[in-house]
C-alpha cells in the first residue's frame, strides 16, 4: 500500500469493470465528503514541497516517470484497454502520449520564469528596476474523464508539478486504474504523497472539493453540464475547462482523395468515438461525394470490432451498455427523420459498429450535439463559403479539419473557421501534446498543452527595487 492510499485505510474499495465484458479488472480506494478536511491538510503541505523543490528536482521527478512508464509500455497500455475499451494498439499510443507529456513538462519545469519590467520607461520610475516571476497557484484540483484515462491524467499532473504545485486529482470512476498507476509512478519517482493526491469517489467528494476556498483552480475535462454545474458552486477560483466538440471536417474536390478518406475513418472511429475531438460532420463538395462515401463505407466495413486486448481489433466498445443504447437511440431517431444509413448501426451489449450516415436533419442529435460515439455524418457541398458557415454551426468547437491542395482555400479556411485549432490535410483527430488545447466559442475556459497549461498554473509576481 502505497503513502497516498494509507490515510483511508477503513474505506470501501470502488470495483472497475471491463466495458467490453463485465469482468472485475481492479479496485481503487474510495473517499467520501468526511475526507475532505484531511485531504486539503494534506494539500496545503504539498503546496510547501512543491514550492521549495528546485526547478531541477521538478525536471529530474517528470523525466524519472517517463522513463519508469518507457519501460512498462505494455502494462499500462492493457490497464487503458481494459477499464476503458480502447483498443490495444491504440492505447499503446497513448501511453507514447503520456510518456511525451510528461517529457515535455520536465523541460517546461526549468523554463518557469519571468520577465525583466522596464520601470524606467515611466516618468518618475527612472529610479526602479525589477523583474517578474512566475509563482505556483498553490492547490489545484484535476477533473479527468474516462477516454484518455492516462494521457489526460498526465496533461494535469505533469503542468501541475512542473508549475510547483500540489494537485488533488480526481479520474473517473468508470476508468480510475490508469490514473492510479501514473500517481504510484510519480510518487516513486519522488513527488510526494502530499504533493500529489488521487482520490477516487461520488459526486460529494468533487462538490466538496470545488468549494474549498484554498482550491485555487480547478481543471476540469468532461461534460458541459458537469462544468456549469461546477462554475456555480466553485467560488474565486481560476478555471481551466476542456469541454465538448463537434468537429466538421471539409473534403475540397482538390485535396489527396485517399488520405482525406482514410485520415477521417480513423478521425471518426478511433477510441469508439470517445473523443471529443473526433471527426463528426464531413463536409464533402459534390462533385466527389458520392465516390468518397462509398469509399469510406468500404473502409469502414473493414474494421474488426471487439476483445479490446487484442492486437487485431480496430474498435473495441463504448465505455458502457448504457451508452451504447444512448447512440443507437439517437441513430434510430435521425433514421426516423429522413436520414440514410450507409452501414454499421448494429449494438452488441457494449458495442455498437461503427456508423456512417447521410441525408442527416440538421436538427438531429446526431448533426447537432456532440456524439461521443462511432457515428459520423457525411454531407455535400455546393458552395466552399456555406461550407465554412456549416462548419461554424455548433455552439462548442474545438477542432476542425480541411482537406484541400489550394494554399489560398486551406488559409481561408484557418482564418474562418471558429475553432481552438484547424487542421489541414489532418482530420479534426489531431493533437500534439505541446500545443495549445481548447475550444472556441462554449467548448472551453483557458487552455491545455504543456507549456500553455503551466501558464494557467502560474501567477506573475512583481519584484520592484527603488535604489
Amino acid at each position: 500500500m502505497n503513502a497516498n492510499q494509507s490515510t483511508f485505510q477503513a474505506q470501501e474499495s470502488l470495483t472497475v469493470y471491463a466495458p467490453f465484458d463485465g469482468r472485475v479488472v481492479g479496485h481503487v480506494p474510495l473517499s467520501t465528503a468526511a475526507d475532505i478536511p484531511v485531504i486539503m491538510e494534506k494539500a496545503r503541505l504539498g503546496t510547501l514541497d512543491g514550492k521549495q523543490m528546485s526547478r531541477t528536482e521538478r525536471a529530474r521527478i517528470l523525466n524519472a516517470a517517463a522513463e519508469a512508464i518507457a519501460g512498462q509500455i505494455d502494462t499500462f497500455a492493457l490497464t487503458i484497454a481494459n477499464e476503458s475499451g480502447k483498443a490495444l494498439r491504440q492505447a499503446r499510443k497513448e501511453v507514447a502520449r503520456c510518456i511525451n507529456t510528461l517529457r515535455l513538462s520536465a523541460e517546461e519545469a526549468k523554463r518557469v520564469g519571468g520577465e525583466i519590467i522596464p520601470f524606467s520607461a515611466y516618468q518618475g520610475s527612472e529610479n526602479r528596476q525589477g523583474y517578474f516571476t512566475q509563482e505556483p497557484l498553490g492547490i489545484v484540483f484535476a477533473v479527468t474523464p474516462f477516454n484518455d484515462p492516462l494521457n489526460l491524467a498526465a496533461h494535469k499532473l505533469g503542468p501541475a508539478i512542473a508549475a510547483g504545485n500540489a494537485v488533488i486529482l480526481k479520474p473517473s470512476g468508470l476508468s480510475p486504474l490508469s490514473a492510479q498507476k501514473l500517481a504510484e509512478v510519480l510518487w516513486k519517482a519522488g513527488v510526494s504523497p502530499n504533493q500529489l493526491q488521487i482520490v477516487h469517489g461520488d459526486r460529494s467528494v468533487i462538490t466538496g472539493l470545488v468549494q474549498e476556498k484554498d482550491i485555487r483552480m480547478i481543471s476540469f475535462t468532461g461534460g458541459t453540464s458537469t462544468a456549469e454545474a461546477i462554475t456555480q458552486i466553485a467560488g474565486l477560483k481560476k478555471m481551466a475547462m476542456d469541454l465538448g466538440g463537434n468537429a466538421a471536417v471539409i473534403v475540397m474536390a482538390d485535396s489527396d482523395f485517399e488520405l482525406a478518406v482514410e485520415s477521417c475513418v480513423s478521425g471518426s472511429f478511433w477510441a469508439s468515438g470517445h473523443n471529443c475531438i473526433g471527426t463528426q460532420r464531413i463536409l464533402v463538395e459534390r462533385s466527389i461525394y458520392e465516390q468518397f462515401v462509398g469509399r469510406f463505407a468500404e473502409l469502414t466495413r473493414q474494421m474488426i470490432t471487439g476483445d479490446p486486448t487484442s492486437d487485431a481489433t480496430d474498435m473495441g466498445p463504448m465505455i458502457s451498455e448504457d451508452q451504447a443504447k444512448r447512440i443507437e437511440t439517437w441513430v434510430s431517431d435521425a433514421l426516423a427523420k429522413g436520414a440514410k444509413l450507409i452501414c454499421g448501426h448494429e449494438r452488441k451489449g457494449s458495442i455498437y459498429s461503427p456508423t456512417v450516415l447521410t441525408d442527416v436533419p440538421t436538427d438531429c442529435k446526431v448533426w447537432s450535439e456532440e456524439v461521443f460515439a462511432p457515428v459520423v455524418s457525411i454531407a455535400p457541398f455546393d458552395s466552399f463559403d456555406a461550407a465554412l458557415a456549416e462548419a461554424n454551426g455548433s455552439e462548442c468547437s474545438l477542432h476542425a479539419g480541411i482537406f484541400t491542395r489550394s494554399l489560398e482555400t486551406a488559409l481561408k479556411a484557418a482564418d474562418q473557421i471558429e475553432a481552438g485549432g484547424v487542421m489541414i490535410n489532418d482530420s479534426s483527430d489531431y493533437r500534439f501534446d505541446g500545443m495549445p488545447f481548447g475550444g472556441f466559442k462554449y467548448g472551453s475556459l483557458g487552455r491545455e498543452g504543456v507549456k500553455f497549461a503551466i501558464q494557467e498554473m502560474t501567477q506573475p509576481k512583481v519584484i520592484c527595487i527603488n535604489r
